[in-house]
């Protein structure tokens, strides 16, 4: 559905991404993340049409981005970080304007408004004023004319920016239900929204893509050993001491609260039945015993930080 083929945009002496390459397929949720000033807003805009890459090829919905840019923004529906809304016009006033706009036939019109307020929740307030919204419906809204006139693919730009912890659920539970029949390149800062959300990440850093997989993937190639955190309910007076001892364990260091311990193991040994064992043996009490993961977070920062490039 969207195929990036060594794409590189430079401003002048200045190179914003360089020889970029990626493929989004029909259906898919990806995160596209990297840090301030990686080039992830001079992909997106590169990807809408808004602007020509300098060397190389998109193609969205099997049309060239360069050689056919309205045939793109036809099959692109772009929520921008601020969406443009005219707040003095009430919801079903603005999308009909939208959809007029973007070419919507009148006799098809009022159907698909009817169809993308029932999507995106709006039924409440279609005739209210939209400067009269709260943020979070305001944000529906902003979907709402991405989806008037029924896009193939979606753009999202920081989708859940500003809004409280139930209204980002409400967002999060809207484009998650979109997947499938749209294919979602999916903007974002909030780092557990595209653990949440997407089915695959794109980490781009200093203009260079650094990675393209899954979040679990991803973690599996960077992870460098194993790590457990175990809680017991008396400990030994030695018991850091004691613990390395455990075939297998390679350090240990105490954990945040009272009689906790966080284990590191060598990388693929699975220490887990060594150290149940050991904790039956000395009679501690097994309160906890948990695998910790790599977070997206994590993963994050080890690429663009120290620059590791995993095979894609």
């Amino acid at each position: 559905m969207i195929e990036v083929q060594h794409v590189t945009k430079r401003y002048g002496p200045i190179t914003a991404v360089q020889d970029i390459s990626f493929t989004v397929a029909e259906g898919e949720i990806v995160a596209f993340l990297g840090p301030n000033g990686a080039g992830k807003t001079t992909t997106m805009r590169i990807l809408t049409g808004y602007m020509p890459a300098t060397d190389g090829i998109v193609q969205v919905a099997g049309f060239d981005c360069h050689e056919s840019p309205l045939e793109v923004k036809r099959r692109i529906g772009y929520l921008p970080e601020h969406p443009p809304l005219y707040l003095e016009l009430t919801v079903q006033e603005y999308l009909i304007f939208v959809g007029r706009m973007k070419g919507v036939e009148t006799s098809q019109l009022p159907r698909q408004m009817e169809h993308v307020i029932e999507k995106t929740g709006l039924g409440n307030v279609r005739g209210r004023v939209i400067g009269n919204l709260s943020r979070g419906y305001r944000q529906r809204v902003g979907l709402a004319q991405a989806l008037i006139h029924d896009p193939p693919v979606l753009i999202l730009d920081e989708p859940t920016v500003g809004l409280d912890p139930n209204q980002i659920l409400e967002i999060r539970a809207l484009i998650k239900g979109l997947a499938g029949s749209h294919t979602i390149i999916l903007s974002t800062h909030i780092l557990p929204e595209a653990t949440a959300l997407c089915d695959r990440v794109i980490i781009i850093h200093q203009g260079h893509i650094v990675a393209i997989d899954t979040h679990e993937q991803l973690a599996a190639r960077l992870r460098r050993s194993e790590q457990l955190r175990i809680t017991v309910k008396t400990s030994l007076p030695d018991m850091e001491q004691q613990l390395r001892t455990v075939d297998g364990v390679v350090s240990v260091s105490t954990g945040e609260s009272a009689n906790s311990y966080l284990i590191e193991a060598e990388l693929g040994h699975d220490i887990r039945e060594a150290v149940t064992q050991f904790v039956m043996t000395h009679q501690l009490g097994l309160l906890e015993l948990s695998v910790i993961s790599m977070s997206l977070e994590d993963v994050f920062i080890r690429l663009t930080n120290e620059d590791e490039q995993p095979n894609r």
